[in-house]
């Protein structure tokens, strides 16, 4: 396993279409060990194959929900302690993913993106959706989606077309959250 660098605008990379996967093989579960470690040490809750610079239609998703059976973390950032929930992992893998049925109501979720690093914005998106995909073994499913699985699989999804969740936004959101980013790196 290994950790990738993770691709950032403005890499023309990150607006590729992805390619489907045909084959379902040990090179692939290399890639998705290594998606995961990425994900887990940016850290971020989901991570497309393109974002690791791989055109292939592969997710990573992980919410990581609180475990309340867990005792919590206790961190210390720049000199201050604090204290967050535990979580547990609950690793997804979606390999050749294709939205169904999404839900005409819509919700809106504050995104990030590990290829957008410090940048926010609400973004709306279908509340609910099916989601048809395959697993590492090529075998088939659908599922439902709802609440922020359905909005995560869906950003995701975006980077499988070249769409970023900055591209949702008004040009006028997009320029500043833009803007934001070059200042960020410049400091």
């Amino acid at each position: 396993m290994a950790i990738r660098e993770i691709l950032e605008v403005p890499d023309p990379r990150l607006k590729t279409v992805s390619e489907p996967v045909t084959v379902f093989d040990d090179e692939l579960r290399t890639l998705v060990e290594d998606m995961f470690e990425t994900m887990y040490d940016a850290p971020g809750i989901g991570l497309a194959a393109i974002q690791v610079g791989v055109p292939k239609r592969v997710l990573v998703i992980d919410l990581q929900p609180d475990d309340p059976d867990a005792p919590p973390i206790e961190c210390e950032h720049n000199g201050h302690k604090h204290t967050h929930p535990a979580t547990r992992k609950e690793p997804r893998v979606f390999v050749n993913p294709v939205i169904v049925d999404p839900a005409e109501e819509l919700a809106t979720y504050q995104e990030g993106c590990l290829s957008v690093p410090e940048i926010y914005a609400d973004v709306d998106r279908p509340a609910t959706c099916r989601v048809k995909y395959q697993d590492l073994d090529g075998n088939h499913h659908e599922e439902a989606m709802e609440g922020l699985m359905a909005t995560c699989i869906q950003h995701e999804m975006d980077h499988l077309e070249g769409i970023l969740f900055i591209d949702h936004l008004s040009r006028l959101k997009r320029q500043m959250a833009l803007k934001k980013l070059q200042k960020l790196r410049a400091a």
